[in-house]
């Protein structure tokens, strides 16, 4: 029986860096699970989420694939739609994450990171053995997120509604990497917690 690799959740609010955080811990070898890029797959020509998303969202989808940008004005600012469709994407999410965790356990790596942004908001905190928190002071998350095509403060305010507090992140983290002081001392963090994490999943 292959042994389970030691799981790592990152996750951060919207506009804290999570990716660029995420593509640094990659650089350094560790394997990484994308919950948006999942989601992206989902959603595309021939994925999973399509046809349970169009039947809950009509209009949702064209060509065979779901258009997010109809998905998201059809959802405006209802937060039981919202719920509605976490309900539907979350499972399949999960899914997709499990089978990664599977083939990260076959190759034999002792660590695996799962870059999710609910992952306190989904419960799905509970299954990793450590939890990295990406922060960065609000000014600057703000100004992040609204260089993002379509995105506007109010759609901001309606994304952040759905989060955890970054303060609340924060308190439940083991470890947080503040993102608003430039890349290098971004990286030069991820360094410092990347060696811990090797020791703490037994690799040499």
């Amino acid at each position: 029986m292959t042994e389970r690799p030691f799981l790592i959740g990152l996750t951060g609010s919207v506009g804290m860096g999570k990716s660029t955080t995420a593509e640094m811990f990659a650089a350094l070898g560790f394997p990484v699970f994308d919950a948006d890029a999942a989601v992206h797959s989902l959603y595309g020509l021939g994925g999973a989420g399509v046809e349970m998303v169009g039947s809950a969202f009509p209009g949702s989808v064209t060509n065979g694939a779901v258009d997010r940008r109809a998905l998201a004005r059809l959802l405006g600012d209802d937060h039981s739609a919202f719920e509605r469709l976490e309900a539907l994407v979350h499972p399949l999410v999960t899914r997709e994450s499990e089978k990664f965790i599977e083939q990260c356990a076959a190759k034999g790596k002792k660590a695996a990171i799962l870059n999710i942004p609910l992952l306190f908001e989904t419960g799905e905190a509970n299954r990793m053995d450590v939890v990295l928190v990406v922060s960065a002071p609000e000014h600057v998350q703000l100004s992040r997120v609204l260089t993002r095509p379509g995105m506007t403060k109010e759609r901001f305010d309606i994304v952040s509604s759905r989060q955890w507090p970054d303060a609340e992140k924060r308190q439940a983290a083991d470890f947080v990497i503040q993102t608003g002081e430039g890349l290098e001392r971004t990286l030069a963090d991820v360094k410092k917690i990347a060696a811990i994490l090797r020791r703490r999943a037994g690799e040499k």
